[in-house]
């Protein structure tokens, strides 16, 4: 239906007849009501943005109680599997099945503290001789508290996934302030990463190399052929759901740096926009640097339903030893899981409980 205009002159009325003056009386608005409605609008909203975020809140702990509640009955399962396990066993086996198990965990716990250390190795060796790779984090202020949220998660798994790379890149997170900022810093051993973090933006932190400077976005004309080890790309860190399009290739115009779009087209076809979360991309960058083959990178990291029916049929090959990488992971996974002394708290007081130590 067509608005009512306050003063009615003659561009529309409540009951959509252009022209028509409306039969009941219009009231004269003074800047003071109009001010008044304003702040009504504003207070509606505010009500609305804190109910979502109370129901937020609530679905959170619900599912947080629900996740500690399945992790004890799975702890309980575990160990009733333990005790029977050690009761079917004779009485003078049982140690010696006991001490194996322990030496095995300790094997185990040995090997995570030597990926550790050769994972710390690559990170610093990284910093002098890897791709040099920035999260701009300015755009929180566009961005909704969840938003901010998903893009801490996508963060956090591309620090991940950088840290088992052979050959890891070297991370920077620039424009660090508000929000944003106070997010990261919950994240548990935030201050242990080794990465770059700049609360300035990377325009002033990076200023002596602005020339290299080259800023990833799907709007640029120009297609990135090859990494040159010499520049610093720079992936625009924010979660709009297609709200501000064309923001990032903006910015980098106005401050006069090189832009450019990873070859997507050039090897699939995308079922929708070429629109890649920051972790995809981060991924896509580090899959490239190991394989230097632009195909195989976006095979491996861009989900199947971003990819078109057509794309899909015409690299069934890739698919299916897609599909049977994951089938193999998910394996792997469940054998960990069900062994009883992979997990992180014990279930049976013979057995020393060694805290594990989480990634740096």
């Amino acid at each position: 239906m067509t608005n009512v205009k306050a003063n009615g002159d003659g561009d529309g009325d409540g009951n959509g007849e252009a022209g028509v003056p409306s039969s009941k009386p219009e009231a004269q608005e003074s800047p003071e009501n109009n001010g008044y409605y304003s702040e009504l609008i504003v207070s509606k909203n505010a009500l609305k943005k804190q109910a979502r975020q109370q129901r937020w809140e609530a679905k959170k702990a619900e599912k947080k109680a629900a996740a500690k509640e399945q992790k004890k009955k799975e702890t309980e399962r575990k160990r009733k599997e333990w005790e029977e396990s050690l009761a079917s066993i004779p009485e003078d086996e049982r140690t010696k099945f006991i001490e194996s198990r322990v030496s095995l965990r300790k094997e185990r716990m040995e090997q995570k503290t030597l990926e550790k250390n050769s994972k710390k190795e690559r990170l610093n060796k990284a910093k002098e001789h890897g791709q040099n790779v920035v999260v701009d984090l300015q755009f929180s202020h566009l961005m909704t508290p969840s938003e901010i949220r998903s893009l801490v998660r996508q963060i956090i798994y591309c620090y991940a996934v950088n840290g088992r790379c052979e050959s890891p890149a070297h991370l920077w997170l620039t424009g660090c302030k508000g929000e944003m900022d106070d997010q990261l810093k919950k994240i548990p051993g935030f201050d242990k990463w080794i990465i770059e973090k700049e609360n300035k933006p990377y325009i002033e932190a990076l200023q002596d190399r602005k020339d290299d400077l080259v800023y990833l976005t799907a709007d640029s004309e120009t297609v990135l052929e090859e990494l040159d080890l010499k520049k610093i790309y720079i992936i625009g860190g924010l979660v709009d759901r297609n709200r501000w399009k064309g923001i990032t290739m903006e910015k980098a115009q106005e401050q006069g740096i090189q832009t450019a779009k990873l070859p997507i087209s050039n090897f699939l076809k995308m079922s929708s926009s070429q629109v890649l979360t920051v972790n995809q991309v981060v991924e896509i960058l580090l899959k490239f640097t190991e394989t230097r083959d632009w195909k195989t990178s976006f095979f491996a990291v861009i989900p199947q339903r971003k990819r078109s029916q057509a794309d899909l049929e015409g690299n069934a090959d890739i698919v299916e030893e897609e599909e049977k990488e994951e089938e193999e992971e998910e394996e792997e996974e469940h054998e960990q899981k069900d062994d009883p002394l992979t997990s992180k708290k014990q279930c049976v007081e013979e057995i020393p409980s060694n805290k594990l130590v989480d990634g740096v």
